[in-house]
């Protein structure tokens, strides 16, 4: 029977979640593990019509379990239903995030009936919470779900009669398959074919059984993440396959899990194009969300440190903590305090507490208006900045269920900070969290926050490894690039002895003047220097950054610097392709103020702009500002010319490494030398600072190595070889599945140490190597239906336009219209056995025999057994052989149109396509297949009734039948082209 995704990872996962084992005809045993379980049962069993998205029968029994209004009265009930049933139908109104939203409310407790005494509205409970064992627990495979089409999802789990969580298994046992195929299937296909059995989800999963990646409904696929077992550092580091899938995914959907998920973990929020999305929490906000509330329910630790890299989510783990944390009913309402070190995090932070429509919430903007929201108890969540508290008096609340959140906890204040805090707030929790390691010698962010309770002095640690690893954020790539100033010594002293002289200025002040003129800064900004790094970042990013759709930042010395960049952009860039970002100081003159100061609201403006990938803003330019809380996925590239050390040059960094679709690392381009600064910076983790940071220069020397491993399979090939025959032979030495997968994992390797390395002049030496292994992967890369995504598609940029310039009619075309398979050209009828005449002979015989001694078809079948005659002997090639096929396939099809009875039961395309797959042999070669496949298909696409009549119709059928044929080269074989255009314009 062998291995697939039914009997392997489908089954696996229904035997791991409930302990039935569909693969065995025993009886099965119960699952010991979580207190609540999930029962399994066969589609077959669950009461429920195919349109049907929830088992009412089952929801109806919970309503009347968990209500004891309902109880009461079990007709209302169906009232109940009947609401959720209109909120399923309206998803295709309202979109499947506004339904998911509002069926959330239904499912978490906060709708309300008029069920009570009095017509008095009671809220009503779809799902218990409080005693998980109240609720009833089914996973089951092969859901069967019609709306606008019939589906069949792979694994459905479904608590009290609703679907919450809907999984894809695909197969473990071909390379080029992974969850990545699952999870398109549910994002781009379910979700769209059968919208209404997502209106309830909680989430998604995939797995090929490899890797478990999970997501929201309408979460892109970059931003699925996959789940990892708390205090289980060996697991993810030693164990692969089924059994860590298998833990993972028991973890995640356990029922106490998803529940919680469900409740305190899932944030409906608005982005920056007022769409509405769903977001719920990756691992390590889960994880660091609920550590912070254990610790505060359980109050004896009043302090902990939550190190997460960079750009993981620090800012939704605040939003879960203290939505949770609000909710905790042994808390009794509590104060929770969100303190952030900057205005620009002041508003990040505020930003996405108001999108998430978070209730009580208080923003404050002043001490006094902060101290006083403290001194009359309020118990809301409140943001402040941390400064706030300088002047803070002791005892102003004593309160002990007060939580601080401290955001970016190491910075120079927070020590004093943290005293006066702990003295303003004498009884409450305080937690740092920060983005970047926080050295053991940083005493006073330690006493601050480290519990000595806590190993290495986190509570919580999500490090540059771990969130690369999860894909949390993309590495950084660091590209040192040696700036050749030379400085005339000689003319400088003469200068400055003249200028001595004129101006009879003593040695000392000389001296004085001498130290100053020689300052970095002053040599920094030197014009020709600027000039000089201005049109390398230029041309740096036109060839490297603009053709992938992404953007950069540039960081100058200083602020009269960032003025000096921006004039000399301009002679490359339209004016309008850069922007300033900087403050001006009192001291600044008023002309200087008035054209370069920029204030919060115009900073939020431009930062908006710069965000949307389509805006003409392509440049962000700062010395200081937005080094920090500045969050623009879009961003790739920073050009880096000044001195920054530590926490500021990691901050700094990072803001290169969001996720964004077709991104698959940040850049930073270091005209400066903080190459070593930042390995230093990032020295507290250890060894993964080296998976963190590559430098360029080791990716040139891993260059050749990964072309010649993408060139090992095609030993022997004759790379210079020409049209169908050279790439015929290339597809004929990766035949099999497994060959075709190996190629394409190290091409994909080879494609992506390119797009890292383009423009570089070692590209040079491996170019036409890599255009023609260009040419060979778009050629075999499957047809975009047939999914295989993570290893076939997504090319970079580079790689895009390489083909797209080098791959056209009389070379190889352009990319889209190469969608041959692997094994397309195999040896043209080389030697076919001889005992394939009689089998022939045979499937004519039975061919024929319903149309008894009809001379017609006796005619063909003599024809045809002719062809094939001549095929075996090799005096015809196989592309004759097509042209022969077409005609006879023609006739044939007038033939059948004469006798009534097969006209209904055959369809135009039959007699090419029967007639091939009758003559077929093991030996036939694909091509044959796909040329006649290609020519049945093109009508699908194109024709509409009645094109035979217009000019435009045919037009467009004969163009699409070139292109087919082109894929062959066989585009200019006139004879071929005016046989099937005739087949197809007489019978479609």
């Amino acid at each position: 029977m062998g291995f697939n995704e039914l009997n392997s990872v489908e089954h696996y996962i229904i035997h791991q979640l409930s302990g039935v084992n569909l693969n065995s005809k025993e009886a099965n045993e119960p699952q010991v593990g979580y207190s609540v379980q999930w029962v399994y049962k066969s589609s077959d069993e669950i009461q429920r019509g195919v349109n049907e998205v929830l088992v009412e029968s089952e929801l109806k029994e919970a309503l009347i379990r968990l209500n004891p209004d309902i109880a009461a009265k079990p007709e209302l009930a169906d009232e109940v239903i009947y609401k959720l049933r209109a909120v399923l139908i309206a998803v295709n109104q309202v979109g499947l995030v506004k339904a998911n939203e509002e069926f959330f409310k239904w499912m978490t407790g906060e709708k309300t009936m008029p069920f009570g005494e009095n017509n008095r509205h009671v809220p009503v409970r779809l799902i218990d919470f409080e005693e998980l064992t109240n609720n009833n627990y089914v996973v089951t495979n092969q859901y069967r779900i019609h709306h606008r089409e019939t589906k069949i999802p792979d694994i459905v789990m479904i608590i009290n009669g609703i679907p919450v969580v809907v999984g894809e298994a695909k197969t473990p046992i071909r390379p080029s398959v992974s969850w990545l195929d699952g999870a398109h299937e549910v994002h781009d296909i379910y979700e769209n074919a059968v919208p209404q059995l997502f209106v309830p989800n909680i989430l998604s999963f995939a797995t090929e059984g490899k890797e478990l990646y999970y997501g929201a409904v309408r979460c892109p696929l970059e931003f699925w993440a996959p789940w990892r077992i708390e205090n289980d550092e060996d697991a993810i580091a030693k164990r692969l396959g089924l059994s860590e899938i298998g833990k993972e995914l028991s973890d995640l959907v356990s029922p106490t899990r998803l529940l919680d998920i469900m409740r305190n973990f899932s944030l409906f929020s608005t982005d920056k194009k007022k769409r509405r999305i769903k977001i719920i929490p990756r691992f390590q906000q889960y994880e660091g969300a609920n550590k912070i509330v254990e610790r505060v329910k359980e109050g004896r630790v009043k302090k902990g440190l939550i190190w997460h890299f960079q750009g993981s989510g620090k800012s939704f783990l605040m939003v879960f903590a203290a939505q949770k944390l609000r909710r905790e009913p042994d808390l009794k309402s509590p104060t929770v305090i969100v303190l952030v070190d900057r205005t620009d995090l002041d508003t990040q932070i505020s930003g996405i507490f108001d999108a998430a429509d978070v209730s009580n919430v208080e923003s404050t903007d002043s001490i006094k208006e902060l101290q006083t929201l403290l001194e009359r108890d309020t118990r809301k969540i409140i943001i402040s900045m941390i400064h706030k508290f300088r002047d803070a008096k002791p005892n102003m609340n004593t309160r002990d269920n007060v939580i601080v959140l401290v955001d970016e906890a190491h910075r120079t204040q927070e020590g004093d900070l943290g005293r006066t805090m702990r003295a303003a707030l004498p009884n409450a929790f305080l937690f740092g969290l920060t983005g970047t390691p926080v050295n053991k010698a940083d005493k006073n962010t330690f006493w601050a926050f480290g519990s000595e309770e806590d190993e290495g002095g986190y509570m919580s640690r999500y490090t540059f490894h771990d969130s690369i690893r999860d894909d949390a954020t993309l590495p950084l790539h660091f590209e040192p690039r040696l700036v050749d100033v030379h400085v005339d010594k000689e003319t400088i002293d003469k200068a400055m002895a003249d200028f001595k002289e004129s101006t009879a200025l003593s040695d000392e002040e000389a001296d004085a003047l001498n130290q100053k003129s020689a300052k970095m800064a002053a040599f920094l900004k030197s014009p020709e220097r600027v000039s000089k790094i201005v049109e390398d970042i230029a041309n740096h990013f036109k060839e490297k950054v603009d053709p992938h759709g992404f953007k950069a930042m540039i960081v100058t010395p200083d602020r009269y610097a960032c003025v000096q960049y921006k004039e000399e952009l301009d002679k490359y860039f339209p004016e309008e392709a850069s922007v300033v970002v900087m403050s001006t100081s009192a001291n600044d003159d008023f002309e200087f103020k008035q054209k370069w100061g920029v204030d919060k609201s115009q900073q939020e403006k431009i930062v908006e702009k710069f965000s949307d990938p389509s805006s003409d803003t392509k440049f962000i330019i700062v010395t200081a500002k937005l080094l920090t809380g500045f969050d623009a996925p879009v961003l790739q590239t920073m050009y880096l010319d000044k001195s920054l050390k530590d926490h500021t040059l990691l901050q700094a960094i990072c803001r290169t490494n969001r996720l964004y679709p077709g991104k698959t690392f940040g850049r930073i381009v270091d005209y400066f030398g903080v190459f070593d600064d930042a390995a230093k910076a990032l020295q507290f983790d250890e060894e993964s600072v080296k998976q963190v940071i590559s430098n360029l220069s080791e990716l040139r020397e891993k260059l050749p190595q990964a072309m010649k491993d993408a060139l090992s399979h095609f030993e022997g090939v004759d790379r210079t070889l020409d049209g169908f025959e050279g790439l015929e032979a290339a597809q004929n030495a990766i035949k099999t599945d497994e060959a075709k997968d190996a190629f394409a994992k190290d091409y994909k390797y080879l494609s992506k140490l390119w797009e890292s390395l383009s423009p570089d002049n070692i590209l040079d030496l491996h170019y036409a190597d890599y255009k023609w292994l260009s040419q060979v992967f778009e050629s075999v890369k499957p047809a975009s239906d047939n999914i295989g995504k993570l290893l076939w598609f997504s090319l970079g940029a580079q790689t895009t336009k390489l083909i797209h310039e080098n791959v056209h009619v009389g070379d190889v075309h352009q990319l889209q219209e190469f969608v041959l398979d692997a094994d397309v050209i195999e040896d043209i009828f080389n030697n076919p056995d001889p005992k394939n005449a009689k089998t022939l002979e045979k499937i004519l015989v039975k061919r024929f025999k319903k149309h008894g001694q009809n001379p017609t078809f006796k005619k063909l079948s003599e024809r045809l057994e002719a062809l094939r005659d001549k095929a075996e002997r090799g005096l015809i090639t196989s592309i004759e052989f097509v042209k022969e096929l077409c005609k006879i396939a023609k006739e044939t099809i007038q033939a059948e149109k004469e006798l009534v009875e097969l006209i209904e039961e055959k369809s135009p395309k039959a007699a090419l396509s029967d007639l091939f797959l009758e003559l077929k042999t093991d030996e036939t070669p694909a091509v044959v297949e796909r040329i006649v496949n290609d020519i049945d298909a093109i009508v699908r696409v194109v024709s509409f009734p009645g094109w035979q009549q217009t000019n435009a119709g045919e037009r467009e059928v004969q163009k699409s039948l070139r292109k087919q044929l082109l894929k062959y080269k066989l585009h200019k074989d006139q004879v071929l082209f005016d046989r099937a255009y005739a087949y197809i314009k007489e019978y479609y």
